[in-house]
């Protein structure tokens, strides 16, 4: 029995549709940590992102601590969270958050960093401020490669979340570690179908919003 009838006797029983373990949700809470820690890394990477790509500051040091959190072992920092600090969602939060700041951080000061100085010139000798600068001349003009840190982030953190299973926490991660404990082959394709099917709807949900917020203008130049 291949991969492929794994996942079919999977989604094809009706069992798994219902109940506390159905896959909606399993679905909805593995959505619910991916847009917890979404918000968290967001809420901290954009702002220092913005910010030190706008001065030009501190690019040197925030290089030196992206690195050093893409360096620490997911699954390791879920273990000893959860030695330190016992079941819940904090010890998944964490290294979920952890792992999601560094490619918004560094995509969002390289976004600000790599403009055309030319409109940032002309905004400070029209008398802007400096914050109107950054948000009403750098910020939609970065919006692409801002974007892009995002979706990159988004899909880490989904394909990442399936370690709450590991707390005894839901999510889809609880089919892909229930079956492998119990030998339940269709149960572990399904939730790894699941999580590459959550993967594509985060690029399609990133496009459409790239094609809402991104203005025709900036995405010609990005084209041409």
């Amino acid at each position: 029995m291949n991969v492929l009838n794994f996942m079919q006797s999977f989604f094809s029983d009706g069992s798994h549709w219902h109940g506390y373990d159905g896959i909606p949700q399993r679905v909805w809470e593995h959505l619910q940590y991916t847009a917890a820690a979404l918000a968290i890394a967001a809420a901290v990477g954009l702002p220092i992102g913005l910010v030190t790509g706008h001065t030009g500051r501190g690019g040197n040091a925030l290089a030196f601590v992206a690195s050093g959190a893409r360096a620490l072992p997911t699954f390791g920092l879920l273990v000893l969270m959860f030695v330190w600090l016992g079941l819940g969602i904090v010890p998944v939060m964490i290294p979920l958050v952890v792992l999601a700041i560094p490619p918004i951080l560094i995509t969002t000061y390289e976004a600000i960093r790599t403009l055309d100085p030319s409109p940032v010139d002309a905004a400070r000798g029209m008398g802007m401020s400096e914050g109107k600068i950054l948000l009403q001349v750098e910020v939609p003009a970065a919006l692409p490669l801002i974007l892009s840190g995002l979706r990159s982030a988004t899909i880490q953190i989904v394909s990442t979340a399936t370690i709450a299973a590991y707390v005894a926490l839901g999510g889809v991660g609880r089919y892909i570690l229930d079956g492998l404990y119990q030998r339940d082959f269709e149960k572990t394709a399904g939730g790894a179908a699941l999580i590459a099917v959550l993967a594509l709807l985060v690029l399609v949900l990133f496009w459409a919003v790239a094609r809402v917020a991104v203005s025709p203008g900036v995405r010609r130049r990005r084209t041409a």
